[in-house]
């Protein structure tokens, strides 16, 4: 028998490692964004059209096709997102009264044909939450386990051995940060909108090829201003212009943006006028990639 030594299982480790996801489909992929505004308990998360349009700006610079469902109630976000896990249930859109607008010119329009999945797909969703659930307009909790489940791989899944990622805008608990007072900042809690699911999903070993990065760590509050859009949301757009452009992996990327969030502090207005105590936010990402992520940007005409 023959063994290795340390320098040589480095160089396999590497090979391995710098092999890179194809992305080669024209468009590269679709990216959904789920942008809850209007909650039915009256309450209005202010600022976050400015973050989906940011985002769709930059993914659809990167070459995505850029599509919205606005204003989801729990079973409506989970039913659009079980129609975007496979192509046929992208076909069945109208059928289940997926309401989906799509990015063109700058501007979100209705949508005018059958989208089809390409190498990649990039979900986002910009919502209240709370630990380890994103709400529905309806109150109502997702668990964010039970979005990356949906897109578990399976022989029939379009996206099985493809790059799955889920950029998650929402609070993760009421807690602050334990720094500059603004009138112009909120929370994206739920505090008026408690959840009630109780459900509880494991992950599983088909969930590979995921990246899903959280604006804030379990148990505290993601910072969203109402006039700017929210830190993590903008931070990761800017430092997706500047990474992708120097081929940068997406890893590299949003390292960067835990790095930038981290950075910032202020002191939030919270319900009625009150002041509330300095705070900061810390993202945090998790990945089941099994290659180097790199998006490009794509040329346009």
């Amino acid at each position: 028998t023959s063994t290795l030594t340390g320098r040589h299982r480095l160089a396999i480790w590497r090979t391995g490692r710098d092999e890179p996801y194809e992305l080669k489909s024209q468009p590269t992929g679709l990216c959904l964004i789920i942008n809850n505004k209007h909650f039915v308990s009256g309450d209005v998360r202010h600022g976050t059209d400015i973050d989906a349009e940011s985002l769709a700006e930059v993914f659809s610079w990167l070459g995505f096709r850029v599509l919205m469902c606005k204003d989801q109630t729990k079973d409506q976000m989970e039913r659009a997102l079980e129609c975007f896990a496979s192509q046929r249930g992208l076909s069945q859109l109208q059928e289940f009264k997926v309401q989906v607008q799509e990015w063109t010119s700058s501007v979100f329009t209705d949508l005018q044909d059958v989208p089809r999945h390409g190498d990649a797909f990039i979900c986002c969703v910009l919502s209240h939450g709370d630990k380890g659930v994103v709400l529905g307009v309806d109150g109502q909790s997702l668990r964010i386990k039970q979005i990356t489940r949906i897109f578990m791989a399976t022989p029939q899944s379009p996206l099985t051995a493809k790059p799955k990622v889920f950029l998650i805008q929402a609070c993760q608990g009421g807690q602050d940060h334990p720094m500059v007072v603004s009138d112009h900042l909120q929370a994206d809690s739920s505090h008026s909108t408690r959840p009630t699911d109780s459900s509880h999903s494991k992950s599983i070993p088909q969930e590979a090829d995921f990246l899903v990065h959280s604006s804030t760590i379990e148990d505290y509050k993601s910072i969203r201003d109402i006039k700017e859009g929210s830190w993590f949301i903008q931070s990761v757009c800017k430092q997706l212009i500047k990474g992708c452009k120097r081929n940068e992996e997406i890893e590299v990327i949003l390292r960067r943006v835990n790095k930038e969030v981290a950075r910032k502090d202020t002191a939030l207005r919270c319900e009625f006028g009150a002041r509330c105590g300095p705070t900061t936010q810390m993202p945090a990402i998790w990945h089941t990639l099994r290659k180097r992520l790199v998006l490009a940007p794509q040329l346009r005409n």
